[in-house]
């Protein structure tokens, strides 16, 4: 029975991770679409380049911070959680 609910916590906690990673696919597609249409703003008006690189370089910055929050929850789900949850548990039996 206890090796049953421990299995179950480290399952969830592996899920749980899994999801959170799933998180950085969005900052990958959005970082791609902003160079993309910087480029081609580059391109229309050669003169404007410092202005769209600046503001590029911002949002991409600003973007990438959602894949690394989820790179922090994965990482808390895989190390941490588990030990705290099963040692829950252990002193909720005894």
């Amino acid at each position: 029975m206890l090796e049953l609910a421990i299995g179950i916590i480290l399952g969830g906690c592996a899920l749980g991770a899994g999801c959170a990673m799933i998180a950085g696919i969005g900052p990958g597609i959005g970082e791609g679409n902003a160079v993309a249409k910087a480029c081609e703003a580059i391109g229309r008006q050669p003169e404007s380049k410092g202005a769209v690189t600046s503001t590029m370089l911002m949002g991409c910055a600003i973007a990438e911070t959602t894949g690394l929050y989820a790179l922090v929850i994965a990482i808390l789900l895989i190390f941490v959680a588990p030990n705290m949850l099963v040692n829950i548990l252990l002193r909720a039996i005894a």
